[in-house]
Parts: C-alpha cells; sequence; structure tokens
C-alpha cells in the first residue's frame, strides 16, 4: 500500500476482459492494510479473484510458488503489488504467443520514478532468440509464461535466494521454450519506483548478490554447452550482478569486506571466466574482472578510482590504426604483468576514436582485389579496371 490501489487498478481495466482472467493474490504477511485491500477488491472484481493470506516467507519466491500452484489458466503473468499494467498489456501479449506458439512473451516495459530495461524493445519480434537478441538483459519476472511449459518442466521459484530469483527462473524459461515473443511497440509494464525505495532489488547484504550470480552461472553451466552460446549468456551474471561488486562502492568497503568479495567471487572466476566471456566487454569492465580473476585487490583499487572518475582513458593506435588499446592503470607495467590484450578495444568501443580502422580493410579478399587491380594495371596500361560490390 498505496501502490497496491493502482496496480489492482490496472488489473480490472484490462481489455483482455475479465471473463478470460483469474486473479490470485498472495498476501505474504502484509501489516499496512494490503489484505483487507485485497478482500474488497475479490467482492467486487469482475473477474475470479483468489486471495491467500500467510505469514511472511522474507522474499517474492515463497509468494510466487504459491500463487503458480494455484494457477488453472493456459499463461500465468506474475504482477508485482508496486507495478502495474498497460490497459491492453494482457490483451497484446496473449495474442502475441497464441499468434506464434511461443511460450514466453516479453511486454515492453517502461520506468516511473526508476529506470528500466531499454536495449530490447528496438522492435517487436515474432520469436527472438536468447542467443542473438538483448532479451538476456531482462531476466525479471514480469513475463508471460505459457503455464504447461513450466509445469512440463516443475519450474518453481528458488526459495533459498532473497533476490535473482527471477532470473534464474526466466532464463531457463528462455533455454526450455519453444520460442520468445518481444512486444515492443506498446507498454505492457510500468516499473514503478517506490517513494521510499524499498525494493528488494535494491536492499540485502552484498553477499547475495554473489548468490544469485554463482545460481545464474550454474544454471547456464548446466543447460548450455561450454563454447561460443555458454559465453554470451554468461555475459549477463558476470556484466550485471558480479561487476557492481567491484565498483565504486568497492572503495568504501573494509579491508575485510574486500577481502572478502574477492574470495566469493574466487570460485566463480575459476569455474566460469573465459576469454570468450572477456572479449566480449568493455576495456574497463574487462580489466577489474580480470584482477579479480587474478585476486589483485591493490591494482584493481586504481582501476576502480580511475572508473569512479569518470575519466575518458587515452587511447593507443597500432597496427596503421586497426589495433587500439585504452590506456587505464597499469597498462604495459611489467610490475603489474597485465597482458595486452585485456586493454585492446573491440570494434565497437574502438569507433568512437579518431584514426581506428576496423580490421576488415585488411582482410584477405580486399587485399586479394587490390592484387588483381595491380596485376590488370600492368596487363592492361592505360586501361581503368572498377569493381562492385553487392
Amino acid at each position: 500500500m498505496p501502490y497496491l490501489v493502482e496496480c489492482l487498478a490496472s488489473v480490472e481495466a484490462q481489455t483482455i476482459g475479465p471473463a478470460r482472467m483469474e486473479v490470485i493474490a498472495v498476501d505474504d504477511g502484509s501489516t499496512d492494510g494490503t489484505g483487507e485491500c485485497l478482500e474488497e477488491f475479490a467482492a467486487r472484481a469482475p473477474m475470479s479473484v483468489t486471495v491467500i493470506r500467510q505469514e511472511n516467507s522474507g522474499g517474492p519466491s515463497g509468494p510466487r510458488n504459491v500463487g503458480l500452484g494455484k494457477a488453472t489458466g493456459r499463461y500465468v503473468f506474475f504482477l508485482d503489488a508496486d507495478d502495474r499494467l498497460g490497459p491492453e498489456a494482457l490483451e497484446r501479449m496473449v495474442a502475441m504467443a497464441d499468434k506464434n506458439g511461443t511460450d514466453v512473451v516479453l511486454g515492453k516495459v517502461e520506468g516511473v520514478n526508476r529506470s528500466a530495461p531499454k536495449s530490447m524493445w528496438g522492435k517487436t519480434l515474432d520469436r527472438a532468440d536468447v542467443f542473438t537478441s538483448n532479451i538476456k538483459f531482462t531476466l525479471s519476472a514480469q513475463k508471460l509464461f505459457r503455464r504447461s511449459l513450466l509445469e512440463q518442466h516443475g519450474m518453481r521459484f528458488d526459495e533459498s535466494l532473497f533476490t535473482g530469483e527471477d532470473a534464474l527462473f526466466t532464463l531457463e524459461a528462455y533455454l526450455r521454450a519453444d520460442g520468445v515473443s518481444v512486444v515492443a511497440d506498446y507498454t505492457c509494464y510500468y516499473l514503478v519506483g517506490r517513494d521510499d525505495g524499498k525494493q528488494v532489488t535494491k536492499t540485502g547484504s552484498y553477499t547475495l548478490r554473489f548468490d544469485s550470480a554463482r545460481a545464474l552461472m550454474k544454471l547456464i553451466a548446466d543447460m548450455v554447452p561450454a563454447g561460443e552460446k555458454r559465453d554470451l549468456l554468461m555475459v549477463r551474471p558476470f556484466l550485471i550482478t558480479l561487476l557492481p561488486q567491484f565498483g565504486p562502492k568497492f572503495l568504501t568497503d573494509s579491508e575485510e569486506v574486500r577481502r572478502h568479495k574477492f574470495e566469493l567471487a574466487k570460485p566463480l572466476m575459476d569455474a566460469y571466466w573465459t576469454p570468450g566471456v572477456a572479449r566480449r566487454l568493455k576495456v574497463n569492465e574487462r580489466l577489474r574482472l580480470h584482477l579479480v580473476a587474478m585476486q589483485q585487490p591493490e591494482l584493481l583499487l586504481d582501476v576502480v578510482k580511475f572508473v569512479k572518475a569518470k575519466k575518458q582513458a587515452a587511447a593507443v593506435l597500432e597496427k596503421r590504426g586497426t589495433r587500439l588499446y585504452l590506456i587505464y592503470p597499469h597498462f604495459r607495467s611489467r610490475k603489474a604483468g597485465i597482458p595486452d590484450e585485456i586493454y585492446l578495444a573491440d570494434p565497437r568501443e574502438a569507433r568512437a576514436f579518431l584514426g581506428y580502422r576496423e580490421a576488415a580493410a585488411n582482410s584477405v579478399p580486399r587485399r586479394a582485389l587490390r592484387k588483381a587491380r595491380r596485376i590488370l594495371r600492368r596487363v592492361l596500361p592505360g586501361k581503368g579496371f572498377g569493381a562492385a560490390a553487392a
């Protein structure tokens, strides 16, 4: 409360119609009048409403599992009590799933007084792939799931996790699904920032983040064979869950906490940090995680200070401008011994720097074309020679 009032109003306003909806509301030991509000809603709402009241479980996994156990519809959608739906959300998402036979549908999310994921809403997609799209960067539970998929695989939220339980559940659904759809041309979900700032994702000990990263990395390793596809997915827990533990906050951590973070990170780095993951990151991200992997907290402090200051790293261009290194702390320091490759910018990052040329300019086909031109000029002096590229 009071966010629940608008949340329930958005449910009543759904254009899919009350006959096609069932609401299962789990009051997880609230003490602010939530239970009474739900009972009142159930008494007057035009759709089927079941209210379950229970002792506080300490996290969202338990209540979601209780609700999922009661669900009877073809699809389920997990709606948090402080958020709300766009009026056409359920109608559009169900239509998308029915049209394409897909098991998961992502509806566009918009933040209200808080940030929301953006990179996956560029285009509505009948079928998206977790390996070639950005859907892996939205792993919250606020998706439409085909219930038969969840029942077939016995999928439930991990009640041992206080945070990150939704990422585990959603990524497993992506990987098991017979297709994922994206509704990007209509805002289906409004992610509301609470005035008191007490979103679950913003609270809790740093150790919970390591628990979340560990669980997600293990899921990926269990479900995806080692190689390019696994590396692609591993980027998400390394970048979103693990790396922030070695950001600006690290500078204010006590020596004991810093040491503990390195201890918690070591088995994860040993098991899952690969060159394939590293090369998909920006230089400052790759450098920080490399130093975590190498267990070098003192060198990491210098890098974090540099990143926190928001300085633009200088660039060194080599190999006729086709290799660009960003000069973060300890670049080519013999004492530090960090390989040059850690500082090598990939084309996406390097393109912002004047003088950089992508290596493709010197590719084998282009070199062969230049050689052919030289030969023809010698054979046919004075004749022009041109080539068209498709």
